[in-house]
């Protein structure tokens, strides 16, 4: 039953007996009610009826008081790193060291930890104002650059204590790095092929400085996000690139022309080379052919001079008469000259009447159908007969 009640005792109030006192009770004794309480629970004496306080128990509750506030501090002291990142742990303001992923403790009002995650990939634009974008290239040209530096924390104590701002220090590494390898560099190079290798040369260099102030970082990627003449002379660069482009072209167009002509020409000369080679084999081979056949000839006339006369003059006349295409007949005992149209005959074109004067005294009568190697196979056949006679 609760001590307020209706129809209970009136000395169950936890304050004691107010013996009809009307006004709030005493905060002293409350304090002191309290502190007997948390005395006995522990095993301690209570304060006396006359108002003494027990030594032991006042100095018990102290103790728990000095313990839970130790179970917080040590409670407090608990960290968690995550993956991904370090905890640097100072102590008494000083390094101490560097705690991996995972639960830890560290005692707080003795060391502090701060937390730096290595993993995070972070960048730095440059080139936004044109105290940073204009530079001076080798051939006295100015050049507006944009870029960006993408970087990771390398070593999180460097980063924190080495140096005050890492971030504007590597602004100052990165834009010290460009102007030099761009001053080191023609504008045309910069501008078109040589800009993979200009970025390439200011991460490298970049790297250096910031390993040389020990600033923490690993600089991931130089990217060159633009560059080009400045907005004054804009108009004009473009011209220049145009008629470069123009020349590039033109060119390529001739050498592709070249390159179409000159093996045609090529081979045409070699063809003819080889034709030439060809025709001296021939004309020699033919000349040795020619001198080793007059040889043979020349033996056979000194055996038989008349008979070798008698076969070069037919060989001849063959050799005459096959070219053209008239054929002259000498008839023996006959003064008519026949005329034999061997054009015609060869054309299948001959008519009956074109062979009248054949019919003659010469006792020899061709027929239409004669072909004009059987006549002259009979006018050797007659030839050798004259001969013999």
């Amino acid at each position: 039953m609760a001590w307020n009640e209706p129809g209970g005792s009136g000395d169950k109030d936890p304050w004691g007996p107010r013996k009809n006192e009307q006004g709030p009770p005493d905060l002293d004794e409350v304090i002191r009610k309290l502190q007997n309480r948390f005395a006995g629970l522990f095993g301690g004496r209570g304060r006396g009826k006359g108002g003494g306080a027990d030594r032991g128990g006042s100095g018990f509750g102290l103790l728990f008081v000095i313990a839970i506030l130790l179970a917080i501090w040590a409670l407090s002291g608990i960290y968690i790193v995550d993956q991904g990142k370090q905890g640097v742990v100072l102590q008494f303001g000083a390094f101490k060291t560097i705690t991996d992923p995972g639960p830890h403790w560290y005692p707080r009002f003795i060391q502090t930890v701060y937390i730096v995650d290595v993993d995070r990939v972070r960048s730095v634009n440059l080139g936004r104002v044109a105290d940073e974008s204009l530079m001076l290239t080798e051939d006295e040209n100015i050049i507006d650059i944009k870029f960006t530096v993408q970087y990771k924390v390398k070593d999180a104590r460097d980063f924190l204590f080495e140096v005050r701002d890492p971030d504007a220090t590597l602004r100052q590494a990165t834009e010290s790095a460009v102007r030099e390898i761009v001053g080191k560099s023609k504008l045309d190079f910069v501008i078109t092929e040589g800009r993979v290798e200009v970025a390439a040369k200011a991460e490298r260099l970049i790297q250096e400085i910031l390993d040389g102030y020990k600033v923490g970082i690993q600089v991931v990627k130089l990217n060159m996000q633009n560059a080009q003449a400045p907005h004054q002379v804009q108009a004009a660069f473009d011209d220049a690139i145009k008629a470069r482009e123009d020349k590039q072209r033109i060119t390529n167009e001739a050498e592709a022309y070249a390159n179409d002509v000159l093996p045609k020409a090529r081979g045409k000369a070699a063809r003819m080379i080889q034709e030439a080679e060809a025709y001296r084999e021939e004309v020699v081979s033919r000349a040795e052919g020619e001198t080793n056949r007059f040889i043979k000839v020349l033996k056979a006339y000194n055996k038989a001079p008349k008979v070798t006369r008698e076969r070069l003059y037919l060989e001849t006349m063959e050799e005459v008469f096959s070219k053209s295409n008239k054929v002259m007949v000498d008839v023996e005992k006959g003064n008519s000259l026949m005329y034999l149209p061997v054009d015609k005959l060869m054309r299948g074109e001959s008519h009956p009447q074109d062979y009248q004067n054949f019919e003659s005294s010469a006792g020899t009568v061709s027929s239409p159908r004669t072909p004009p190697e059987t006549l002259r196979q009979r006018e050797r056949e007659r030839l050798r007969t004259r001969e013999v006679r």
